[in-house]
């Protein structure tokens, strides 16, 4: 089976004074997406940023970033509902309306880095079923072992469909710290079916995502996760992260799929030839 590349050019945390080369309007992320397209990615992971580069679900800037997106390219997009800390969760909620192919849907409360990233079980339940009813694909984002359990108790209230998709998110502070361990153990504990990438956060990046294609997992590469390309050498795009993720693929006798493998091994509607 062929190997799932996913593009996070941007997140809710860095700005520009951290790396100029983060894209942050509209036009910026659409570009981004496209090169990163280029580069081997089928996945494109969208947060959206305001005028004043603030993170926002803001369904208008949602919008015309992703149909700027689809007049440049055919990747498939998955729109986070995580969006930033100081964002109400109604308002995140808000952004499955858009009906993308896929979002982000976050189990637990946490602590995030200073912050606090709220989830509160009844809201995430009522999210969890209006994706259900729309028929878009949720990513579970779990950040510490006890988000897996959440996760499948939604599973076994029928909230979620199977196989479950889940991104095992390494490296934040509140969360699993960025340790071989903490992935192994994760990867271990997954229901057998499960489609699942590693998201290591910072230094470790390169390390864990090269363990996790290793370990038989998708990846995801791009400037939400890391700004550096290696250690003192800030990245200059997040299309050059997708191209060494990719290198990684290859390296290890992998494929890296094209939007319509991707499509099918997700579940997607996307329809075309058979996969290997």
């Amino acid at each position: 089976m062929s190997t799932i590349l996913t593009v996070a050019p941007t997140g809710p945390i860095a700005m520009k004074s951290d790396n100029p080369h983060l894209p942050t309007q509209p036009e910026e992320i659409a570009a981004e997406v496209a090169r990163a397209f280029a580069s081997g990615a089928s996945v494109a992971h969208l947060h959206f940023r305001d005028e004043q580069d603030r993170p926002t679900a803001d369904l208008n800037i949602a919008k015309r970033t992703i149909d700027l997106i689809k007049e440049r390219c055919e990747i498939l997009l998955q729109v986070s509902t995580g969006v930033g800390l100081d964002v109400e969760y109604d308002e995140r909620a808000r952004l499955v309306e858009l009906r993308p192919e896929m979002v982000t849907l976050n189990p637990c409360s946490m602590s995030f880095g200073a912050g606090e990233f709220s989830n509160p079980p009844r809201k995430v339940e009522s999210l969890a079923r209006r994706i259900q009813e729309l028929g878009i694909r949720p990513e579970l984002e779990i950040y510490d072992s006890g988000h897996l359990d959440a996760c499948l108790r939604l599973r076994d209230a029928g909230l979620l469909d199977e196989p479950l998709q889940f991104s095992i998110v390494l490296g934040v502070r509140g969360g699993m710290a960025a340790t071989h361990q903490n992935l192994v153990e994760m990867v271990r504990r997954l229901p057998d079916d499960s489609i699942w990438q590693v998201i290591a956060i910072g230094r470790e990046n390169l390390r864990l995502t090269a363990m996790g294609l290793a370990l038989g997992g998708n990846a995801r590469a791009g400037m939400e996760d890391t700004l550096y390309y290696r250690r003192g050498e800030p990245a200059t795009s997040s299309a050059a992260l997708v191209a060494r993720a990719a290198d990684l693929v290859t390296a290890l006798d992998g494929e890296v799929a094209d939007v319509t493998s991707a499509a099918r091994q997700l579940r997607l509607g996307r329809t075309g030839a058979d996969d290997d």
